[in-house]
């Protein structure tokens, strides 16, 4: 989106400044949440992340920082609703890979009757 475009979604709400949507945007580019393109005179901001992305990184990063993850986790869940527990059970169910589905270990080529007893070899001969 140019500065332009962003500037008339947010004045459908209130009345902001063309210049303010630009240095918001400049600093959110300095700050790698944007990236730009140049678009003759103007730039095109797109977003890096998407908001689910930025989401689970901020969970991440607040569950990383606790002394008791297994804690955090159970405060964490009895908060949700009925509904956020469904669409967690959903996002496993996702993840997981059921055995079925695993990939299959490639089978070991057959080995040789010298490599199955290393010293037969020497006894065939008599040696």
């Amino acid at each position: 989106m140019t500065v332009r475009e962003v500037l008339e979604d947010l004045q459908q709400e209130r009345s902001i400044a063309y210049t303010t949507v630009m240095t918001v945007l400049d600093n959110l580019h300095q700050k790698g949440w944007v990236r730009r393109e140049a678009e003759g005179r103007a730039y095109r901001y797109e977003a890096v992340s998407t908001r689910a992305a930025y989401a689970a990184a901020l969970m991440n990063d607040a569950w990383s920082q606790s002394d008791n993850p297994a804690a955090a986790l159970v405060a964490f869940f009895g908060m949700m609703s009925e509904e956020q527990r469904q669409a967690l059970r959903d996002a496993v169910r996702i993840v997981r890979v059921p055995e079925t589905l695993e990939a299959p270990q490639a089978p070991q080529p057959p080995q040789s009757p010298q490599e199955e007893n290393p010293g037969s070899a020497g006894e065939a001969t008599g040696r």
